[in-house]
């Protein structure tokens, strides 16, 4: 399954409740670590990790369950546990986590939580428990063509549809993004929509009107092709997080990690610089909110 994963990435397992968390780490010196999207793995940061890794740092990713090559008993389990498992293990006290989707959704769950622990946030069309959604009327149609998929079991007609819905974007043209981003998602999707099911997840906690609390330095990323309620609702953390930058990223969707590798990159390292005392307010030329 590695597709192309570099000889430089160094895996690890790490057993946690009931699963085998699989990861990968590459670089050494201040952590970074990376927490994919739900409709993809820890393959989605392989640039990124580089790229960081390159730049003097620590870069950690790992599959969550249900994604990837990680394994898991039908348990009781929590995502953010399973993320404090795997920083005592590494024996990190704090580190910068970078999320898209859900995976920024945990991110802001573990920095509510342990508020002394996050060096910082990077925030990528993210997930926020409790966040309301409104969807337009061409979101909706792709959601109607999802929730059909589903409902017959068709995973790759279902796989099909989420590309269109996440890598394309809901009102972009399907196939809008095609070669190696979207060989490399379809991979990933497909192994999550084929895993056995887990029904005992433990849900977070409400996050959405706990934002504000939110104080550490932060990079906030959407696609202009994302859904409008994601868009809208970078916005409004923009708004309400202390201490947030925020862009806007021109012709990307939900993936801009696989879609536009060379601008994340960039606009993540000015980011770890800053915070790491090397830059200054650079970073407000980005800034939208």
């Amino acid at each position: 399954m590695d597709m192309d994963v570099p000889e430089a990435f160094e895996p690890f397992s790490l057993e946690v409740g009931g699963a085998t968390l699989a990861g990968f780490e590459i670089g050494e010196g201040l952590p970074v670590v990376f927490l994919h999207a739900g409709v993809c793995d820890k393959r989605m940061w392989l640039s990124q990790m580089q790229a960081v890794a390159d730049a003097g740092w620590h870069a950690i990713a790992y599959d969550r369950r249900g994604y990837g090559e990680t394994q898991s008993a039908d348990v009781a389990f929590h995502h953010g546990r399973d993320l404090e498992a795997l920083l005592e293990a590494f024996g990190i006290h704090a580190a910068v986590l970078v999320g898209c989707s859900m995976g920024g959704g945990l991110a802001i769950d573990f920095a509510l939580r342990h508020p002394g622990r996050v060096i910082g946030l990077v925030l990528i069309g993210t997930s926020v428990s409790g966040a309301p959604w409104d969807a337009t009327e061409a979101e909706s149609m792709i959601e109607a063509a999802e929730e059909d998929a589903f409902e017959r079991g068709d995973n790759d007609m279902l796989n099909r549809v989420q590309a269109h819905e996440w890598l394309d974007g809901p009102r972009a043209q399907s196939g809008r993004v095609s070669g190696a981003a979207r060989a490399l998602f379809l991979d990933m999707n497909a192994l999550a929509l084929n895993k056995p099911a887990l029904t005992q997840e433990q849900p977070m906690a409400d996050a959405w009107h706990r934002v504000a609390e939110l104080a550490a330095p932060s990079l906030l990323l959407v696609g202009d092709q994302d859904f409008t309620a994601i868009i809208d609702r970078h916005e409004q953390l923009s708004e309400e997080m202390p201490n947030a930058f925020a862009a806007v990223l021109e012709n990307v969707a939900h993936i801009p990690s696989i879609e536009r590798p060379i601008l994340v990159n960039a606009m993540l390292l000015q980011f770890l610089d800053a915070i790491a005392g090397g830059g200054d307010d650079e970073n407000d030329d980005e800034s939208e909110g």
